[in-house]
């Protein structure tokens, strides 16, 4: 901890204002995820597409009352604001600072593959052994090192940091920040090469992180890397530091750890070799290189700590996978689809295409490929051996993207090799045909630049004439409708959950944080990851967190609802072992839907167990009401207020700082404004779908499923119409098909005449029983049908609230119903 004023003399920065000399405990960045306050100091950092200053105003009213600025800033009231030259400068400057009062074994990784899962084996084999802290998930870049290593505390014994760079004169930086102790080079690939002239450059600058290391870690097999080290360290580190030593690994020349011999078995391998002093065999419960590689390179920084070959026996057969990006899932015409479309090197398509090994057994293989931009290689040289790799994997087609893989692929035809060649991912998927897949295990990978996630998205696509329609004015309209019914300073948390009841995710959400919503609520973390992929910057809750899902909530800084101290638990012990503290989180209380939440009984002691606990920041507290639409439940709902109102007091005993309180459905705030509270959770009223009330005379609907007409029949008086003849016609009728049936999420309650349909201005009844596909209905009485015909199955003309009473159900049930395989469409008026 650093007093502000301790902090402005390590930064040579200036005040422009002070008021305090608080205590500084935590650095950020991220207006939107401040979590303590008042200990923070935020740094306005400048990128290409952002500027942190543009958000000060933000951090001020979550309660920062310290800054690091490099421009001209308001002076705010009661704060301390100090002017550096560059603002990410002064963060390195800051925590280089704080490490040199650290004398701990420090443990630097840097590479092109391999860091992350060489990091958190590590913390895996050597937590019986030290306190470790380490880089969170893949903190290694110019921010996330600063972060990292801030963490370093008194009662740490060994630090595990990576360092990743993409241009010269990054790592200098880095290693100032680290100063590691021990160093780690892991495999030196293609990834990230485009910002270097050549490999020989990319590993001198990372080789920068080991300058005044004690010891040099790596794998001596590949000769250049072997070479560039050797002429690197008899050149400058012998001379200016000879207290560094260099440990190499090899299974093929002299090293000072080598390997004689590996055994692959069915999902394990057996690893042999010996130092000069000792011999070593362990096993590790994989097979694939890139493990085999990382587990022996961990290996030799166990031997340097002076672990047991016994200790590394046992610990390595625990090892496990690390996740990785490549995703396996199902597509049309049984195929399996690997979409890796995030990068293309020659060793992350090595990687895939071991997967794509492992996992077609008794499939034809294809892989979808573009240009690879990230190498310093001849491009005949590279794509010849990108060739051989389809050879060895036996690849039966490949479909390859850009003007350079063509020209080469169509130069050098391969035997037993169909190739497509395409310039642009818009010439292929121009020319896309599900048909020509078959039974085939498809790798999509390409460089970022080529879009790959459209190819990957043509494989996961489903057509269909029925469309769901979204007014995206309406949902604006209704945002603000119901701001202006909200208490001045009470936030809104939009619930998105359910594909925002149906209307799509992604697309909603851009408009709520368009109109500056405070808060997004969704069911389950898979909803919120979608969200963050699309760009979504609000912060998330999501209601439903499962142990399965913990990996998903940190990649995606998404923040769970706890409900139960087994849950509490479970993500105690996952922040625990991913080195994470001060996790947001968000707790619902029970206090009359006897649903999910904690008890008023159990309150005290929750409150005293967070309290005593550095892993959580508590965010907010809810409950739902069971029955604030209704009212003659009133006096329930303000029975449930009061419990609530009693579990917040018990909690504000023991936790220190401000965390937000809301109970309010749309419901409530409309009909209960005096439980608005800090926040309230606007769900479908949002959509246009809410009681009768007079305050909500000016909402819209957003929603309008819509259809059309596949056939028109002439029946006869006394004919049968769909399944078990249950709908009869009692005059000669005309009767139209429509293209919707309970596959779409229309449900079969409709049928026999429950459902209407709106056509051509007239409400026209369903008759007989709806099918799978489609629906039939008695358009008789309507002049001048024809097949092709729109046709309404709710919107603005048919208020979906009316169709839900037909059959005995809710308009909630109607719309997150709609099937996924209904396209959503969605418009500006």
């Amino acid at each position: 901890m650093y007093s502000i004023q301790e902090i402005a003399g390590v930064i040579k920065g200036t005040f422009l204002i002070q008021h305090h000399n608080d205590a500084i405990e935590h650095l950020v960045y991220d207006s939107r995820r401040i979590m303590l306050a008042a200990t923070s100091v935020f740094f306005a950092l400048k990128s290409e597409h952002n500027n942190g200053h543009h958000f000060i105003a933000d951090a001020y009213k979550k309660g920062i009352r310290n800054f690091i600025v490099s421009e001209s800033v308001p002076l705010l009231p009661e704060s301390s604001i100090i002017l550096v030259e560059n603002t990410l400068n002064a963060m390195q400057e800051l925590v280089s600072f704080h490490r040199q009062h650290f004398s701990i074994p420090v443990v630097g990784i840097t590479g092109s593959n391999g860091k992350t899962m060489v990091k958190e084996w590590l913390n895996y084999l050597l937590q019986d052994a030290y306190v470790i802290v380490r880089s969170p998930r893949s903190f290694n870049s110019q921010i996330g090192v600063p972060l990292s290593v801030w963490q370093l505390q008194r009662e740490h014994t060994l630090a595990l940091f990576e360092a990743g760079i993409s241009r010269p004169g990054e790592m200098k930086k880095l290693y100032e920040i680290i100063r590691p102790t021990i160093g780690v080079l892991t495999n030196i690939g293609e990834a990230h090469s485009e910002g270097f002239e050549d490999v020989t450059q990319k590993i001198n600058e990372k080789l920068e992180l080991f300058q005044t290391a004690n010891v040099l870690i790596y794998h001596a097999d590949p000769i250049q890397v072997h070479e560039r080290i050797q002429h690197w360290y008899d050149q400058r580190v012998r001379k200016q530091h000879p207290v560094l030593k260099l440990f190499s690994w090899s299974a093929t020349g002299p090293a000072h750890f080598k390997i004689t011999n590996i055994e692959k078995k069915a999902g394990s391998t057996r690893i042999e070799g010996h130092t000069t002093d000792q011999s070593l065999s362990f096993e590790i419960p994989l097979s694939d290189n890139a493990s085999v590689e990382n587990a022996i390179t961990s290996c030799c920084v166990m031997l340097e700590l002076q672990c047991s070959p016994e200790l590394i026996r046992k610990r390595m057969a625990g090892l496990h996978a690390i996740d990785m990006r490549l995703q396996l899932k199902h597509s049309f015409n049984d195929c399996l689809v690997i979409n890796d479309s995030y990068s293309n090197d020659l060793t992350s398509l090595r990687i895939a295409l071991d997967f794509l090994n492992q996992q077609g057994a008794g499939l034809k293989r294809t892989v979808i490929l573009s240009e690879f931009f990230e190498s310093s290689r001849p491009d005949e040289a590279l794509y010849q051996e990108i060739s051989q790799l389809f050879r060895s994997y036996r690849i039966t087609r490949a479909v390859v993207i850009g003007e350079k893989i063509a020209a080469y692929f169509l130069g050098h035809v391969e035997a037993g090799l169909s190739v497509q060649t395409y310039l642009s991912t818009d010439d292929f998927l121009k020319d896309f045909r599900s048909s020509v897949f078959f039974h085939e295990i498809i790798l999509i990978k390409g460089a970022r630049k080529f879009e790959f996630e459209r190819i990957a998205q043509a494989f996961e696509k489903k057509l269909h004439q029925t469309v769901l329609e979204i007014n995206l004015d309406a949902l604006s309209n209704n945002f603000k409708h119901y701001q202006k019914l909200l208490k001045p300073g009470t936030r809104i948390m939009a619930m998105v959950k359910a594909f925002s009841y149906g209307s799509g995710g992604a697309e909603i959400a851009s408009v709520l944080q368009y109109h500056n919503a405070d808060y997004l609520g969704v069911a389950y973390a898979d909803e919120g990851v979608e969200l963050v992929k699309a760009g979504i910057r609000l912060p998330v809750m999501v209601m439903n967190a499962e142990v399965s899902s913990f990996r998903a909530l940190i990649d995606y800084h998404l923040e769970p609802v706890i409900y139960s101290f087994e849950l509490l638990y479970h993500f105690e012990s996952y922040l625990k072992d991913q080195g994470l503290s001060q996790y947001p989180i968000h707790l619902e209380l029970e206090t009359g839907m006897n649903r999910l939440g904690f008890t008023l009984e159990e309150t005290d002691h929750l409150a005293q167990h967070l309290a005593a606990s550095n892993l959580f920041q508590l965010r907010s507290v809810f409950t739902h009401l069971a029955a604030s639409e209704e009212a003659a439940q009133d006096g329930f709902t303000q029975q449930q207020a009061n419990l609530f109102r009693g579990s917040v007091e018990l909690l504000e005993k023991y936790i220190p700082y401000f965390f937000l309180k809301h109970i309010s459905n749309s419901a409530a705030i409309v009909r209960h404004p005096d439980l608005q509270m800090d926040m309230v959770r606007l769900g479908i009223g949002l959509y246009g779908v809410e009681m009768d009330h007079p305050l909500l005379s000016g909402l819209k609907a957003v929603a309008t499923l819509r259809s059309n007409i596949a056939q028109l029949k002439k029946v006869k008086k006394g004919d049968s119409v769909s399944y078990n003849r249950k709908g009869i016609v009692t005059r000669d009728s005309v009767i139209a098909t429509v293209r919707i049936g309970y596959a779409d999420g229309y449900s079969r309650r409709f049928g026999n005449g429950n459902g209407k349909m709106w056509v051509k201005g007239k409400l026209v009844a369903v008759i007989g029983t709806v099918c799978m596909d489609m629906t039939m209905i008695d358009v008789t009485d309507v002049e001048g049908v024809s097949e092709g015909d729109d046709v309404i199955l709710f919107g603005p003309e048919l208020p979906v609230q009316k169709i839900a009473k037909w059959i005995d159900t809710i308009s909630y049930e109607i719309m997150t119903g709609i099937s996924q395989r209904v396209k959503r469409i969605y418009f500006h008026e």
